[in-house]
């Protein structure tokens, strides 16, 4: 087990694995603060005295009704409300975050520097300990990468036709066509691969009209789409605000091809200067419309799809087989587990706005990198690792 240096908050005794995160973890929980002499309870400097008053003045029969008289019933009131919390060592239930946060590190000591030991505590049956690159390369050729030769070109084609018809159906004329996905970026595995489809058309005269125009536009492709001959081919799904969601059942049915069509203004153009694009990112980055700012970002897709077809091949079947293990062994995300998720072509996207554990997560990096599989892998610039950060 690796030995780690545990940084401990004085005022509520959470421990962290780096300074910087202890630094980050006070500035946001505790500046400017002050625990109340009488509850404990932590309130703004310039509220303390107006808190106090309040806890003092109040009848011990209010207490009890603020307090509830146990902590069983606490919870029970918490799961009915669907707001409970679960222990991640015992999974019992907690009404709030910070009272599981507390049980935890009381009754578990289970405290950021455990985490970052569990994370790094390889176990012999862990893949990096036991896999070569050559076993892992297999698996891949075997069970990931999709099938090459004539059923790709066949693929190709089916896919392009579909394009073809994609365009005729819309109800407005489309100036062009971007495409992204992990077909078009050359991630697609066995059996699945995702296309996105964003139509661009001059018939919109800005980002807030297409908005307001843009769902009877997906309706109407929709329908135009069941009347054509590969109606039967298609099958519809959920509907969604900004896009129309399909399965394209390609090759006699030997796999599919799920689309996402969206429709915009082509707020870029072909060749868009420099200022344009800081334009556009200006734009998102002042955005506060979720669904706009979702619109002014299809105009990214190309750049999306250029950064992983210049990666080198290695890092495209990395990402495969990452898409592999998340689907075939990850559990669900939740409100409460949300995945990392990093859009190289868009850094307005805030991915995870409430993590402190930057540190935890590049420590845990660095060890795996170390590991057997990884030997003789050669560091390249831009994917080169280093220490020097």
């Amino acid at each position: 087990m690796w030995a780690l240096k545990c940084y401990k908050c004085e005022c509520c005794g959470s421990d962290f694995v780096s300074c910087k995160a202890l630094k980050y973890h006070f500035r946001q929980k505790h500046f400017g603060k002050a625990p109340c002499e009488k509850c404990g309870q932590e309130v703004l400097r310039e509220n303390l005295q107006d808190h106090s008053k309040s806890v003092y003045d109040r009848s011990a029969m209010e207490r009890h009704k603020l307090n509830w008289e146990n902590l069983e019933e606490r919870n029970i009131k918490h799961k009915a409300t669907e707001i409970s919390k679960t222990c991640r060592m015992c999974s019992r239930y907690f009404g709030t975050v910070f009272s599981r946060k507390n049980h935890e590190i009381q009754e578990h000591h289970f405290t950021a520097n455990k985490r970052a030991q569990m994370s790094i505590g390889f176990s012999p049956q862990n893949m990096l300990e036991c896999k070569s690159p050559q076993e892992l390369q297999r698996f891949a050729d075997e069970n990931i990468h999709p099938a090459p030769g004539a059923l790709s070109a066949a693929c190709v084609a089916e896919v392009g036709a579909l394009l073809q018809l994609l365009r005729a159906c819309f109800p407005v004329p489309a100036s062009r066509v971007i495409q992204g996905g992990s077909y078009v970026k050359g991630t697609d595995t066995q059996g699945r691969s995702e296309i996105d489809v964003v139509l661009l058309s001059d018939v919109f005269a800005n980002v807030n009209h297409c908005k307001k125009q843009l769902r009877e536009g997906l309706d109407t492709l929709r329908e135009n789409l069941k009347q054509t001959s590969r109606g039967n081919r298609i099958l519809m799904g959920k509907r969604a605000s900004l896009s129309l969601r399909f399965n394209f059942l390609c090759m006699e049915g030997l796999h599919s091809h799920s689309f996402e069509i969206m429709a915009c203004c082509d707020v870029l153009g072909p060749a868009p200067s420099t200022d344009l694009r800081l334009h556009l990112y200006r734009q998102l980055y002042l955005c506060h419309d979720s669904e706009m700012a979702q619109l002014w970002a299809l105009a990214l897709l190309p750049y999306q799809v250029d950064f992983v077809k210049a990666s080198v091949m290695r890092v495209k079947e990395l990402i495969r087989l990452m898409v592999h293990w998340f689907r075939t062994s990850f559990a669900n995300s939740t409100e409460e587990n949300k995945p990392f998720i990093l859009d190289p072509a868009n850094p307005t996207v805030n991915v995870c706005d409430t993590c402190n554990a930057w540190d935890e997560v590049a420590l845990v990096a660095r060890h795996s990198l170390l590991k057997p599989l990884f030997s003789r892998v050669r560091a390249e610039p831009p994917w080169l690792f280093t220490n020097n950060w």
